[in-house]
């Protein structure tokens, strides 16, 4: 059994030349999850469902527990001399915190939840930075606008049936998964490779009679091969990104929620949900795109930026991709 803080300690000089701050950063990390997978467990019970009345930046309804992870993770990170600020879904502005600190986090503190109050599994996501602003000065916005390739590290936590980590810091996926007893995450999916082939595809069709023209081909293509396939391919989809592309991760599938019509920036944000999970299906063998470029690729311009999202394994993404731009010839070498 070997615990998540055994495996950074064995893995840090990968990382950081082992000073131990990225372990300091995953421990923070690691508590926050322990406490809201306890909060989860109990919402029910504590009045902790529903939402509190107010609405984000985002302009959605606050939930109870979006407000309490929020400030977790805030609190926490702010005790962290190794973190010099950290960017929130939840709030409209950076938070710098210790001027020495040599990181910065991006954080949705937990995603889907608008599933909480009917069980279904929800998440946070986050993504890690090394500051490029002078250490010792409060950081900058640009130091969390610095594009999906500069990520040092990024992952998510599953908080269902178990209460899982995933993370990768360029060396591939790694997962562990809670045992409430010891209160440790020990790791039971080293390595992971996203499989070759979809089994499923997740998107949300309620507005397909909006999307762009190859992308409805490109639907009408899947349900047509699926008439005539041995094994067709499955729609999965939970309406929670983590417990999504957590799925597919692991079993094999295509994940997209594109933008529309009357919004073609889509809806997800770029750097608390786009950016790490890119990383994590790229450094898993797959692919993720906006639908005209690697995701990763896509320059960040403002911290709460929305883009479209597609995941999944890469023959199906470059299927994918010859319907959603035609026109492009790819050389073959």
């Amino acid at each position: 059994m070997v615990t998540l803080e055994q495996f950074l300690v064995d893995r840090q000089q990968e990382f950081e030349g082992a000073t131990g701050a990225f372990s300091k950063i995953l421990r923070d990390l690691s508590l926050g999850a322990k406490l809201i997978s306890f909060y989860l467990r109990r919402a029910s019970l504590s009045g902790l469902l529903g939402e509190i009345g107010l609405t984000n930046i985002q302009g959605e309804a606050v939930q109870k527990l979006d407000h309490l992870a929020n400030t977790l993770f805030i609190r926490l990170f702010s005790q962290n001399p190794h973190v010099a600020g950290l960017a929130s879904e939840e709030e409209e502005h950076i938070l710098p915190t210790d001027p020495h600190g040599k990181y910065v986090i991006l954080l949705d503190p937990l995603d889907g939840s608008s599933n909480i109050d009917v069980g279904v599994p929800v998440g946070t996501i986050f993504s890690i930075y090394r500051r490029i602003t002078p250490v010792g000065s409060p950081c900058e916005e640009k130091d969390f606008l610095q594009g999906g390739r500069a990520q040092v590290a990024a992952g998510y936590i599953l908080y269902g049936t178990s209460t899982l980590l995933f993370y990768t810091t360029g060396q591939g996926v790694h997962g562990f998964t809670l045992e409430p007893a010891a209160g440790e995450f020990l790791l039971t999916y080293p390595a992971v490779r996203m499989p070759e082939k979809s089994q499923y595809y997740s998107f949300n069709d309620n507005q397909l009679h909006e999307w762009e023209p190859g992308l409805q081909r490109y639907i009408q293509h899947l349900r047509t091969q699926n008439q005539t396939a041995e094994k067709p391919q499955s729609l999965r989809y939970v309406g929670s990104l983590v417990a999504d592309v957590h799925r597919n991760l692991l079993k094999g599938g295509l994940f997209f929620y594109p933008g529309t019509v009357k919004k073609p920036e889509g809806k997800l944000r770029l750097l608390y949900e786009g950016y790490p999970m890119a990383w994590l299906v790229e450094e898993a063998g797959g692919k993720a795109s906006n639908g005209k470029m690697p995701l990763l690729d896509v320059p960040a311009t403002k911290i709460h930026q929305r883009t479209p999202l597609f995941l999944g394994p890469a023959a199906d993404m470059e299927t994918l991709h010859s319907f959603l731009n035609p026109h492009v010839v790819v050389e073959k070498t």
